[in-house]
Parts: C-alpha cells; sequence; structure tokens
C-alpha cells in the first residue's frame, strides 16, 4: 500500500508498505481524506516537541471500514471519523474521563505513524460515524474538536467577550464555537489578510490587526474591561505571552496551543485579576459530538473551511508549497481515490 512518510525535517517520500494485518479490538479502515494540520507542518519543519522521524504523518483522518472483527458493532462500507488520540485507559487522566491528556498517551501521526497510508487499524472506540459527512467533511472533524474543546475549557457562556488570538485554522474553530456558545468574539493575528478571512467566516466577529495601536483599540473596544475569555492558539511564545494582558480581571486564558519552550507572565498582574490560566489539549468524545451536529445543522461553513486539495500521491510537493501560502490557505484536505 501507498504511504508518504517524513523521514526528516524537510524531506517527504512515498513508500510501498505491506497493508496491516487485522488484530483484536481493531478495524481496518480504508483511508480517504486526510486535514492536514499544523502539527504536519511543524514535523515537516522539524520543530515539533514530541515526535522521532522517520514519521507516516496525518491524524485528520475519515475513511470507509473495510474489515472488522466477529464482535464489532460497525460494518464494512460505513463512514468513520478516527479519534487520533489513543488513551492507556489506566492512568490518573483516564481514570477521571480525560483520556485526551492521558499520561501515555500515543497519538496517531506523532507518537505512532498515522493516516497518510491507504489502509489503517484503529481501535473500534475511536471511530465515530459520518454517514451523513462527505469524507472532506469528516476529516475535518478533528481539527475544529480541538477548538471546541479550548471552548469548553474557558467555560465561555452566553454574553461573554471573547478574545481569539491567531487566525489560523485552530483560532478559526474555537471563533466558531465560541460564536456558538453565545460569546461575542473578536479575532487578533499579525496577519490582515488572515483577520479579513476570518471576519467573512465568523460573521458578526470583530478583527483586529496586532500593531502598535492594538492595545489601545481593543481598550476601547472593551471599555477598558478586557476580555472574559481569552482562547490562544498561536503556538508562538511571544504571542502567548502577551494574550495575559486581554484578559480582564476575573477572566480565563486558554492556551490550546502548545510550544517547545516556557512561558512566563507577570506574576502580580495574574493575582491581581485572579485570572485562570487552562491548558487545553486534543480533543474528546463529546467535542467530536458537538461538531459533528454542528455541522449537521448548518453551524459551520464547514465547505469554506477546505480551501487547498490534492492526491495523496502529490503531497511531498504539495505540502512544501503550501507552507508559502499561509495567507490563504486555511484547510488542506488530501484524498485517495
Amino acid at each position: 500500500m501507498l504511504a508518504v512518510v517524513c523521514v526528516e525535517p524537510g524531506k517527504l517520500a512515498l513508500e510501498d508498505r505491506d497493508e496491516p494485518a487485522l488484530a483484536s479490538g481493531m478495524v481496518k479502515v480504508k483511508i480517504r481524506s486526510i486535514g492536514i494540520c499544523g502539527t504536519d507542518f511543524h514535523i515537516y519543519e522539524g520543530s515539533h516537541p514530541f515526535l522521532e522521524y522517520p514519521r507516516v504523518m496525518g491524524h485528520e483522518l475519515s475513511g470507509e471500514v473495510v474489515e472488522v472483527n466477529s464482535d464489532s458493532t460497525l460494518s464494512i462500507g460505513d463512514r468513520v471519523i478516527v479519534n487520533p488520540y489513543l488513551p492507556c485507559g489506566k492512568c490518573i487522566a483516564c481514570r477521571k474521563e480525560k483520556p485526551n491528556c492521558c499520561s501515555s498517551i500515543r497519538v496517531l501521526g506523532v507518537h505512532i505513524d498515522g493516516g497518510m497510508t491507504e489502509f489503517l487499524n484503529v481501535p473500534e472506540g475511536q471511530l465515530y460515524p459520518a454517514n451523513d459527512l462527505t469524507f472532506a467533511q469528516a476529516a475535518m472533524v478533528e481539527f475544529l474538536s480541538i477548538g471546541a474543546h479550548g471552548v469548553r475549557r474557558g467555560e465561555i457562556k452566553s454574553g461573554d467577550r471573547v478574545l481569539v488570538v491567531g487566525a489560523g485554522p485552530i483560532g478559526l474553530g474555537a471563533a466558531i464555537f465560541a460564536q456558538i456558545a453565545g460569546g461575542s468574539v473578536a479575532i487578533l493575528d499579525l496577519n490582515s489578510a488572515r483577520i479579513a478571512g476570518a471576519v467573512s467566516l465568523v460573521k458578526g466577529a470583530k478583527g483586529f490587526v496586532l500593531d502598535s495601536n492594538t492595545d489601545s483599540e481593543i481598550g476601547q473596544y472593551t471599555n477598558g474591561d478586557m476580555f472574559d475569555v481569552v482562547l490562544d492558539a498561536t503556538g508562538n511564545k511571544r504571542a502567548m505571552e502577551s494574550s495575559i494582558k486581554y484578559v480582564a480581571h476575573g477572566g480565563t486564558c486558554v492556551f490550546i496551543s502548545v510550544v517547545k519552550d516556557k512561558i512566563t507572565f507577570d506574576d502580580p498582574f495574574f493575582h491581581a485579576r485572579e485570572m485562570r490560566i487552562i491548558g487545553s489539549r486534543n480533543a474528546t468524545k463529546q467535542d467530536f459530538d458537538t461538531v459533528i451536529s454542528s455541522i449537521k445543522n448548518s453551524m459551520i461553513p464547514i465547505d469554506l473551511l477546505n480551501t487547498h486539495t490534492a492526491d495523496l500521491r502529490d503531497l511531498p510537493q504539495k505540502l512544501p508549497q503550501w507552507l508559502g501560502e499561509q495567507d490563504v490557505l486555511i484547510k488542506a484536505v488530501v484524498t485517495l481515490n
């Protein structure tokens, strides 16, 4: 079977690998669509903190069931979404029903080989029905679930003033679900083109382009109060440290992104506001279900998010090209025909 392997930073290769044999408790899935994530770009660039090379990337996955065990509740031909976060089921996080931050978590395409391949064995419990979605739509559920989880971690409620820092795909997902939760949403980014695209997708959101006037503009916009919830989706140390200053007294800062660095903040500022700083890692079935339901109910401009496409065989040429198109790229989806 065909697989795309990141051999080392900056090098992707097409390989012919053996098709996996079905194991107990697993379901064999024919991969049909793969969303390209910031994680994949970081792996390609060599900046991901949790990875060893070589690696088959790909964790935003949809596919079709092609082989099951006799005790499976799935049927051949079922369309499915893959939850790529594989928990141990035994650690303290799993015992607290927080498998997304399992102490021994394995993420497809990061800790173990992922879905940039024709066939993949997946634990049955990590597969969710997607028969009402296209394969491309189903492959975008995972990245939207990251934003939905961040919103849930921030406990956003109706009337909250929310700032999303970073207008990339994860930030857009967070903005969409913050708005669905009833928040009044503003989006901040360095890139004016990305802000323009963000406010066209997230109707009613206020856009801010980071420059020397930003703090004054945000102060005026919020009457000096700042934001009840700040959701940082930048993956940038300086941005994450700056996000804290936009939090209102009694407010919350949620770090959805992860960065290979140490984050510092001013303790008197933090304590004066009695703010919460919260980590948000991955997503759970609850978040996947929220996204699937929202897509079915036409609450997400799902097809407008898919700005780029390619066939898997073309990915070694396309992925480096997409790195230079970040101004206009929201979500690239790779297909296997």
